[in-house]
């Protein structure tokens, strides 16, 4: 609630920036004004529900209240009946589900920003990757995951990446199932095999050299326990559109503490769930309110070392996806941590405090000031003067206008600021019906079962007079093994059977803009 302060009390440049955010239809609260240090609750800064799927940007330093803000936002949203995905990279968002906790100070600051504060927790899912921490197992399939997502992970580069895609694309016509790693590495491992040549001058300039940086990189990958993230049961990305019983918006949060030392492969993963959730929604242009708002937390890693190619779909997504009803919330510490491209189509920003104690931190807020609309303010000395909670807001109208620059003073998150306790934590997993249906993980005939089933054992020797003949050397019983094993691949029945389930296969798979697959649902 606003304090009940009459308009004309308000300075005339804080009137101003109020009467920019005086918007009709519902809206989320940010907080008051701010100027010269003191907090103005009669003009408040608010975000109209209706514009959050333009996407939006939360920038600033470290311990500046990106991860307080995020919250905030959040908590409104599934007040508002609309789904909220959270990334908690630090372990530190789970509080969400759980009433926060008051105090002297939080009165203190409610009454500054025009807050009425009560506490209240979101109704909330966590998930994990691949079942590495606490929340439920959130898997994909290799072949869903797709070679360019794949290829970022694996650090190849452009010429690699190519080289995956044509994998790729010879499983498929071939009728080999990629669900978990095994199942691409033993793909790629017939076709560096001697047999293997000759298919691999059948799908388009792959070279055994390439093929075994690829397989390097995939069992280093193997190595450092991500075989888990990739397979069966993949997750519906439909499962994070839910509402609880009561109509409010399911956040749910994926736990990424476990994974910190990997934070190419988590943030990769949530380029993922995007691009699935983009090729499953149908289009539906402008709602009152979107369908899921999505926060992207260290977003700095998703772009970093990224191929042109994969920043390209990136970008693609990000523009095209607004339309599908999803809004992103990119969480960073800079904006020039973001490509220009997408950017630019980022509409509603919550700027925090930068430092410029370094000539790169100086170069940085010069870039950040740059990217606001021309305001009243000196904008240089503001960021560097924002204290913990506070920042510079502007987002867009219901026009679709930008509002005025506003220094702000935020309110507080509802919910508690900090972790849910372990044991509230596991009874919530426990609980939850997505963790019996994605708990226990499956391995289903594929690529790596087919492949070495059609290595047929060599047939007993024709009995022989004495004396008995020497045992066969290991080696040579290898080369026969992987000779027949080459004959069958090559043969006109197997061929025959590839090509129609490559043909099946292929009405049912189609590639997005990341190359993912498409699943039935």
């Amino acid at each position: 609630m606003t304090a009940d302060t009459e308009p004309a009390a308000l300075p005339e440049p804080v009137a101003r920036i109020a009467a920019g955010y005086a918007f009709t239809g519902p809206a989320l609260d940010l907080g008051a004004v701010l100027q010269d240090g003191t907090a103005y609750p009669a003009a408040q800064v608010r975000i109209p529900l209706g514009v959050l799927n333009r996407h939006g940007l939360v920038a600033g330093a470290t311990g500046t209240g990106k991860t307080k803000t995020l919250q905030l936002i959040a908590e409104q949203l599934s007040a508002a009946g609309v789904p909220v995905f959270l990334a908690d990279i630090k372990g530190d968002v789970s509080g969400i589900a759980a009433p926060g906790r008051g105090g002297e100070k939080l009165t203190a600051r409610a009454a500054e920003v025009g807050q009425d504060w009560t506490a209240a927790g979101c109704p909330a899912e966590f998930l994990s990757l691949g079942g590495q921490g606490a929340g439920t197992p959130v898997r994909a399939t290799v072949t869903s995951f797709g070679p360019l997502l794949l290829a970022k992970v694996l650090e190849l580069n452009e010429t690699q990446e190519a080289s995956l895609s044509l994998v790729f694309s010879y499983a498929d016509r071939h009728g080999l199932e990629l669900y978990d790693l095994k199942d691409l590495s033993a793909v790629i491992s017939f076709l560096t095999s001697p047999e293997g040549k000759e298919e691999l001058k059948g799908i388009g300039g792959l070279s055994a050299a390439t093929a075994g940086v690829i397989l390097r990189s995939l069992t280093l990958l193997e190595n450092q326990g991500a075989a888990a993230f990739f397979g069966e049961p993949e997750f519906d990305t439909s499962d994070l559109l839910r509402t609880a019983d009561d109509g409010r918006g399911l956040v749910s949060v994926l736990e990424l503490p476990a994974v910190q030392d990997r934070p190419r492969l988590f943030s990769t993963f949530l380029m993922w769930l995007l691009a699935d959730l983009y090729q499953h929604l149908p289009e539906v242009g402008d709602l009152d309110r979107p369908k899921l708002v999505f926060f992207f937390d260290e977003a700095h890693l998703l772009f970093k070392g990224a191929s042109k190619a994969f920043q390209e779909a990136i970008t693609q997504t990000v523009r095209l996806i607004r339309s599908k009803g999803v809004g992103i919330f990119f969480v960073t510490q800079t904006p020039k941590d973001v490509p220009a491209d997408v950017l630019a189509q980022l509409g509603n920003r919550v700027q925090h405090a930068l430092r410029a104690y370094t000539p790169d931190d100086a170069k940085a807020l010069k870039a950040t000031v740059s990217t606001f609309p021309r305001s009243e303010y000196d904008l240089a000395a503001v960021l560097t003067g924002l204290g913990t909670g506070e920042a510079v807001v502007t987002v867009l109208s219901e026009k679709g206008a930008p509002t005025p620059v506003a220094a702000t003073r935020l309110r507080a998150p509802r919910s508690l600021m900090g972790p849910l306790p372990e044991g509230e934590l596991a009874a919530a997993v426990g609980a939850s019906g997505l963790n019996a249906k994605y708990r226990d993980a499956v391995d289903r005939e594929s690529a790596y079962e087919k492949l070495a089933a059609a290595r047929p054992e060599p047939p007993a020797p024709a009995p022989a007079p004495a004396p008995a003949p020497e045992p066969e050397k290991p080696q040579r019983r290898e080369k026969e093994e992987d000779g027949m094993l080459g004959s069958l691949l090559n043969s006109a029945a197997l061929k025959s059977f590839a090509r129609s389930a490559g043909t099946q296969l292929g009405r049912e798979i189609s590639r997005s803009l990341f190359g993912t697959a498409k699943r039935r649902r």
